[in-house]
This record gives C-alpha cells, structure tokens and sequence, in this order.
C-alpha cells in the first residue's frame, strides 16, 4: 500500500524563489498561478507545504528581513557611532537595492504599495515593520543626543522620519533603474544634513 508520495520540491528553494516573485511583483498583483509557476509546483503542494498565499506571504517576509534586510539591522546594531550606523545604512541600502540578481528596491517598501481593501492587513503588517525600523533609527540617534555628538535641541524624531524617508525614495528610485552608484550619490547628500556640533 502506497503511503503517500513525498514532496519533489526541496521546501528551502520553493520559498527563496517566493520572496523574489513577491519582490518583484508585489503582494495583490502575485497570483497563485505565478507562485507556482515559480516554485515549479502544483497549487495543491503549495497549499500543503505553506498554506495560503498569505501565510506564504508571511513567511517569504520573514526570510527577507533575515536575509536581504537584515543589513539595517547589522548597520544599526555593529556601528558603535549613529552617524557611522546611518551612513552604512544608506550605503548598505545603495547595493542592496540594485543587486543584480535579485529585483530592484526593498521588499518592505514595494510589496504592498498598493494593496486592495481585501488585504488591508498585508498593508498594515508591511507598516508597522517599517515603523519598528524607524523607532530602532530613532533610538540610535537618540544616542547620540545622549552623548553630546549632535547638537542639543536636534529634533530626533524628524530627523529619523528623514532618513526613512531618504531609504524609501531610494528603493523607488532602484525600483525606475537607478544604479548602486545613483543611489550612492542620494545617500551622500542626505548625509550632508546630518547635524554636528559646534567647536
């Protein structure tokens, strides 16, 4: 008696190419037909191995932020200084989001641009991950506030906001085909507003 026959997909690679098929496209203009299409399986293995499209989502989500963007984490945490935390942000960014093998731009940022009222929670869940990002840049400049590095008074919150908004734009920019070196150049005019203290 047959037992049931085992899966003919290494789950591993199936979910790698997910996250590129959910880069690229972004979350409501993927259909199961392109996932599978994709993942070189039928709709019933997907079903089995990831559940719905939303869980795949979710779960293609989470391997991003391990993989593609962990760089923000790595910058805010390896970097002892904040200006030295963001200018490796922005510069991490600059390659991240021209990689020449993987879509343009930022998962994050992309993948629910415009998403129906049906996946209103995709929307909802893509924000406040970006929120946590920018609360975790808030509190690296708050150090620096801290420790005199920037001048008293700097409005610490707007100036995170900033620098979010700088990543944003710089992933809409990857995404229309500017280069690293494009994206290099936005990244070092921002850092031209960075606040210093006066001697």
């Amino acid at each position: 008696m047959k037992t049931g026959r085992p899966r003919s997909f290494d789950r591993d690679e199936a979910l790698e190419a997910a996250v590129a098929v959910f880069w690229q496209y972004g979350y409501d203009a993927t259909s199961i037909a392109m996932l599978t299409g994709a993942l070189g399986i039928g709709a019933p293995s997907l079903y089995a191995a990831f559940g719905d499209k939303k869980t795949l989502f979710f779960e293609a989500l989470d391997r991003y932020n391990h993989t593609y963007g962990a760089f923000t984490v790595r910058a805010l945490t390896e970097e002892p200084d904040a200006r030295a935390a963001v200018t490796r942000l922005l510069h991490d960014a600059s390659a991240a989001y021209t990689r020449p093998d993987r879509p343009p731009g930022c998962l994050l940022i992309t993948a629910a641009t415009n998403c129906s009222p049906q996946s209103a929670d995709v929307a909802t869940h893509l924000r406040d991950i970006r929120a946590q990002a920018r609360t975790a840049l808030e509190t690296k400049i708050a150090d620096a506030a801290r420790t005199g590095t920037i001048p008293p008074g700097t409005d610490i919150r707007a100036l995170a906001a900033f620098y979010a908004a700088v990543l944003q734009g710089m992933s809409a920019q990857a995404r229309d085909g500017a280069t690293t070196t494009d994206l290099r150049h936005i990244a070092d005019t921002a850092l031209q507003t960075w606040p210093t203290t006066t001697t």
